[in-house]
Formats: C-alpha cells, structure tokens, sequence
C-alpha cells in the first residue's frame, strides 16, 4: 500500500480500540489538536470510541462518499490495526457516517459532528468531505484522545482558496515515491496546490516527446558541491527527469487527494539547460552547458517564431499532462544582457515599437497568456511580469516582498503570496549549530506563522483578488529528502494554519504541534526540532567555571539539564537563569511538556579549551551580502563539515575577546566550489591583495583594517581542509579580531571553520 501513510498515526493510539464507549461523558477539557484549526469549533458533551465492529456508513449510490469512506478506512487501519467495514444505508448507532448534502454551503466545507452516537461528516462534494475525514483522522490520533474522540461539533471551510507548496525539482531531484509521500502530507494539512517547478538553468525535469534533448542533454549538468556526495563520483554527471507516465501518476496521485499540480516551465529566462539542449533557442548565439551555478544565469530565449512554436509544443504536452487551470512560467530573474546585444531581438523590438527590454518580456509572456487562454488555461507567474503588459487574466506570485501582490491585486490582478524571505523554506529555521547547510537568515515557525496573505496595503475592494499563499522550496541546499523534509516540517503547519482559519493564535498553535510532530514521526517524516531545541551558551566565569545559559526559540516548555553526561529527564533540575558549572563539564537539555520531550536532547562540552574555540557559525560575518551555510565536498569522520561564510565577502569577526598576553591561534580552513552566478552582483565580491597565489589568512585587531597581528600563508593547506597555527602579539584587554582572505574567490574559495586560541 502507498504511504497513506500518515496514518500510521500517534504512538500509543491502537491500545484504545478494546476499552469501552463513555456514551454519557461530560465535555471533556482537554484542547484538540487540530492542524490547521477549524473555523468554528464547538464542544459537545461525551465521546466516541471505534472498536472492530465499528461501521463506516454512506448512501447507497453516493460515490463520493464512498470514495472518501475508502480513504478514510485505510487511515484507520493503519492508526488501530482494523478496517472498518463499509456499509451502505442508513447509518446505524455507533457508526461514522459520510453523507453528500446540498445544504452544506461553501467549496470545500464540511460540517463533522462527534458523539456517543457516532460521527456525522457532511460536504456538499467530495473535497469537503475529505476535508471533513482528515479532521475526524486528527482528533483519532490524538494521544489524548485514549478515552474516544471528544464530543465536537465543527463547521469549517477555508479562508483561501489556494494552499500551496513550490517544490524544486530542477536544482536537485526527487523521486516520485518522495513527491508521493510530501503530497499525502500536504493532504493532512489540507494544502490543496502542489506548484512543481521543473525547468531551470541546472536541469530540465521533465520528458517532452517532440525535443528528446530537452532531458537527454538538459536534465543532466556536471557535479559540482553536493551533487559529488550523490553522484559518488566527480566526473559522473548528476542526472533526473520524469517521463510523462511519471508525471501523470503524480498528477494522478495528487488528484485522490484532492490537490491540484500546477507545472512550471520557465521562461523567458532561467533557461539555459533548454537553451543547452537546442542552442538555436538562445538569445546570445553561444553554445552553452547545463548550469552548475547557483543563482541568476543570464540565458534567454530568443524572441523569433521558431522559438515560440517550441515553447507551444512543450505546452501542448505539458497541458495533456496536467489538467490545471494554471500553468505557471516563471519569468522571474530573466537578466537582460543577451537581449540588449542581440540585434536580432533588437530589431524584433523595433519592429513592434518596444523601447525597453522589460516590456519586451512583458510582450512575450503576454503572448504566452494568449496561447493559453486559446486552450482554457490561465497563465500565473511571479511578479516580474508585471514589469511589462501581461494579460488581464494573468495571476501574480508575488515573490519579491509583497510589493508586486499590491500592484497586482490594485490593478486587478489575482495574487498568490509567496514572498521572500518570509514563505522560503530554503531560509534555515535557527541558528542552531547542528542545522543543515542553507541560507541562515532564519525563517522560523513563527516568523511563517505571523504572516498575513492579505497585505494591509492592498485596497479593501481588492483583497478578493488574494488567492492565498504558498511556501517555495527551492533546492539548491536540499540535496536529499532528509534535508528537504528538515526544510518543510513543521513551517508547512504554519502556513497550513494561516492558509485555512480565520482565526489564528501562536500560543494556541505551540499547545497542538507536540502532538502534529508526533504525526509526523509515525508518518516516517523527521521534522525539524528546532522550534523547541536548547540552544546552550557558555562564557568564562569566575575562577576554574563557565557561565551557562540556555534557550530556546519559541519559549515552549520547560527546559530541564544535567551536567552529569546523562539525558535529561523530566524529573531533571529545571532552568531558571544562567549557572555556573566547573571545568570540565557536558551540560545536556531539552525542552518538556509533562512528562514529555518536545526536541531531541543537546549537549555541549564545556572546558577551558571550548572557551577559547569559536565556530564559524559563532562569528559574525563582517557583512551580510550574501550569507550561506556551506558543506564542505570531504567528508571528516563520517560527515561533511558545515561553514558559515559571505560569498561576496570572505571576512569574519570574533567580538569581545579577553585578551591578556600572549596567544597562538589555530585557524581550521577549507577550499570550497564557488559555483554561482552572481551576475551585475558580481562586482561587487571583495578582493583583498595577496602576497601570493594561495593567498593569505589575515588576523587584525579592532577592525579588518586595524592592525595586523598575524599572516598565515594559505599555501600550508594546500587545496583542502587543514589547521594552520600562527601566532598573535601580546596584547590586553578587550579586542575585536577581524579574520580576512586575502585574493579573490573563484572557480574556489577559501572559507573558515573554527578558530582556537591558546
């Protein structure tokens, strides 16, 4: 059976199934669980509890119903072991009844009502009777539900109508098992718009029978970073596509789950593994390779009619392949250098009386629209479309900020919200030292959870045309599906949540996601921790001890430690302010609700040597141009060490050091790929003079251009991770040291990992 997985539900549930019903039972207390929480929810007196005789009812000839009767069976035989039977008829006592209704009002709204007499779920079509069942699933799997499901009486429907999540598959590749199993998520979430973004600059993803080069060529690119861990071999391209039949099964898959896949194919730029695989369709007049740079290519697609037939045809098989109303087409990001030079584009321009390339883009995504309009579809892109004329049809996803959803939705336009950085998963969720690689201007649940789709400055006759929102997973930093589902779980809730209900309250929010998270375990899903996580800081202290502090992000639960080596526990000293611990130590932590843990346990070991070490993830950059969290392409020990570094910058600060004397300093340093595509960012990369061609490590005291304490020659670690000493002056008191490369990075770049003073 597929993973319908979820289902396998919370831990502890199956023990219920032989106690007896409480048909009688007061309004039970306990808060439900629910994600994304309903509209209305009212508590009714007592409780039902299922058993193996428990029937599953539906009219006679209601197929809807009976569809969704089905699902809902194989959720409940994963959670308690039994399978329901189906039964068609009047609903007896003591069944969970699935009925169609024309009274119900509303698309995709249910009614649920819970009892010592059953369970009553009612839509006026199959997708709110879905709705309806995942809700009653919610409450089922709820370890405190033990007792049966608490009387309830529901009327719910959605705040927007599009609930979306953007995965790349360009940048790195999933399976159709992966895609699978995040569509039975996104279900159980109630997200209804899986947005699959399969063409870029680093791989075209899916099969186009008329252009076979478009994957024979396009969907492969030479391994670069984390590509080699995946490809085992440097010289071994990394490649991915999806044939049609794949693409139609998840389309297909997503379909029984009542979520729309809304395909993507990019254009007029983000195109070069296209252009790589027909070169005739550039716009520069150069052969190119697939892209192994991250960021913005400047590949375009020429502007002449054969051009257009090509992107015709790859939208007549796309549009036989996904049946949605919206087909997407990026036309963000799309640089215009080989437009201005080509003077076949220039005359085309000419010709139509267009002064400026971005009106230019603006004609051909128009001209895209009106295909597509020709075939009952409606083109979506992001905001640079409205750069120039689009269609007035045309729907905005407004990415850069929420400036481009007001423009467009003032002008009439429908929006979807998806800006950056706020809605991109790819933004890591703390600053926590054992998160993955990624971009670390953190996104974190409640920075998801705060966000309103509706910006206050769009006018109040015009926010009809919010569609809603969705978070983007692009993948670049997501090489594998561990990394990814780190990446989406829990923020997906929050957007879920904001998505759905009309009323929202984070505190209300963290009391239900323990239980979401243990949803998530029994589903196979590992979800970040990181909401809950200890973060332990540590300083030096009076005479041979360190000042301890601990933290978490959200504030959720109490944070319990020993400083023993051993788990912490909920019976363990719980913190109340920072404390001193001699030398040496291992302080362990977590956050605990009850008797429960809400994260998985940290640790830190604390000696006078720790005190003096500082990660790179403890420095600061000296900017924030831009700021990733790298892996290094050697793995030490088993794993890949991670690095903090501005690629625009390669400089970093340790402030507040308490010098007083004499000091060695042993610097970690590591040569990584500078694959990126910074186009008119470009010059903006700092170039410090080096005395040689490895360059050097500079250490200056105060600023990076105070005084220079010590030159470490680069040359010492050839072209790897090594540990170079050096020595520091005799200074006192307390000092910023100021860490620079000297020389210019590219094709590599030197980066920095710890640094130890002695």
């Amino acid at each position: 059976m597929r993973r319908l997985l979820l289902l396998a539900m919370a831990a502890g549930l199956a023990a219920c199934a032989s106690q007896p019903r409480h048909d009688a039972a007061p309004i039970d207390p306990t808060p439900l669980s629910l994600i994304p929480m309903p509209a209305q929810v009212q508590r009714t007196p007592g409780q039902f509890r299922i058993d193996a005789l428990t029937k599953i009812s539906v009219a006679p000839g209601d197929t809807q119903a009976r569809r969704v009767a089905a699902q809902l069976q194989a959720w409940i035989r994963q959670a308690r072991g039994f399978a329901p039977e189906i039964m068609e008829g009047k609903p007896g006592a003591g069944s969970i009844a699935l009925a169609t209704k024309a009274d119900i009002k509303g698309r995709e709204a249910y009614t649920l009502d819970i009892g010592g007499d059953g369970v009553h779920i009612a839509a006026n079509d199959e997708t709110g009777l879905f709705y309806g069942a995942v809700t009653y699933w919610q409450l089922l799997t709820d370890p405190n539900a033990r007792n049966g499901v608490p009387g309830v009486h529901i009327v719910d429907a959605p705040r927007f109508e599009w609930r979306g999540l953007m995965l790349d598959s360009s940048r790195h590749f999933q399976s159709v098992s992966e895609i699978e199993h995040l569509l039975d998520q996104m279900a159980m979430h109630k997200l209804n718009t899986f947005h699959w973004h399969l063409t870029d600059d680093q791989g075209w993803r899916l099969q186009i029978d008329k252009y076979p080069k478009l994957t024979e060529t396009g969907a492969c690119r030479k391994a670069v970073g984390p590509d080699v861990a995946l490809t085992g071999d440097a010289d071994k391209p990394y490649c991915g596509f999806y044939t049609q039949e794949e693409a139609k099964q998840v389309v297909a898959y997503a379909a029984e789950r009542h979520i729309t896949v809304v395909p993507e194919i990019e254009m007029p730029g983000h195109a070069q593994a296209a252009v790589a695989s027909y070169p005739k369709l550039g716009a520069g007049g150069k052969k190119l390779l697939v892209s192994s740079d991250w960021g913005v290519n400047t590949a375009l697609y020429n502007v002449d009619d054969g051009t257009f037939a090509f992107l015709q045809d790859v939208l007549d098989e796309v549009m036989a392949i996904f049946p949605s109303t919206y087909i997407h087409v990026g036309g963000d990001e799309a640089a215009k250098d080989e437009w201005e030079r080509s003077k076949t584009v220039q005359a085309k321009m000419k010709s139509l009386g267009i002064d400026d390339e971005e009106k230019m883009q603006g004609w051909f995504i128009a001209r895209i629209g009106d295909y597509l309009e020709q075939h009952g579809r409606r083109l979506i892109g992001w905001d640079e479309i409205l750069d120039g004329e689009v269609p007035a049809s045309a729907t905005v996803m407004s990415w850069r900020g929420t400036e481009g959803a007001i423009k467009a939705a003032n002008a009439g336009h429908d929006v979807v919200l998806a800006p950056s950085p706020t809605l991109y998963l790819d933004r890591l969720q703390s600053t926590l030292p054992d998160e993955p690689p990624g971009r670390p201007s953190a996104q974190t649940l409640k920075t998801i959870y705060d966000f309103d789709p509706v910006p206050a400055a769009i006018a109040p006759d015009k926010a009809k045309h919010v569609l809603g929102a969705e978070v983007t997973v692009f993948a670049e930093y997501l090489p594998n599906w561990y990394r990814t589902q780190h990446a989406i779980f829990p923020r997906m809730a929050a957007l879920a949540e904001r998505t759905w209900s009309p009323k929202t309250d984070w505190n209300d929010f963290m009391t239900r996601l323990p239980v979401q998270m243990s949803r998530y375990r029994a589903a196979g899903i590992v979800p970040s921790d990181a909401a809950f996580a200890v973060a332990i800081a540590a300083e030096p202290a009076a005479g041979d001890k360190a000042k301890v502090t601990l933290s978490n992000q959200t504030g959720h639960g109490t944070l319990r430690y020993t400083t023993d080596g051993s788990a912490p526990t909920p019976q363990s000293a719980a913190y109340s302010g920072p404390f001193d611990v001699a030398l040496p130590t291992t302080v362990r932590a977590n956050a605990f609700d009850g008797g429960f843990g809400l994260a998985g346990p940290r640790d830190r070991e604390i000696d006078a040597k720790s005190l003096l070490r500082r990660s790179s993830d403890e420095l600061d950059t000296c900017s924030d141009k831009l700021v990733l969290r790298l892996e290094s392409p050697d793995a030490v020990n088993g794993e890949r060490p991670v690095y903090k570094v501005d690629i625009m910058d390669t400089c970093w600060m340790w402030k507040g050091v308490k010098l007083d004397g004499r000091y060695g300093v042993a610097v970690t340093v590591d040569r990584l790929p500078y694959n990126y595509a910074l186009w008119k960012d470009a010059k903006g990369v700092v170039s410090r003079k080096a005395r040689s061609a490895a360059g050097e490590l500079e250490v200056h005291q105060d600023t990076c251009d105070g005084p220079k304490l010590a030159t470490i020659p680069l040359a010492k670690a050839k072209d790897g991770r090594a540990t170079l000493d050096g020595i520091l002056p005799k200074r006192e008191g307390t000092h910023d040291l100021c860490f620079v490369i000297t020389g210019k990075p590219g094709p590599k770049m030197w980066v920095l990992g710890d640094v130890q003073l002695r």
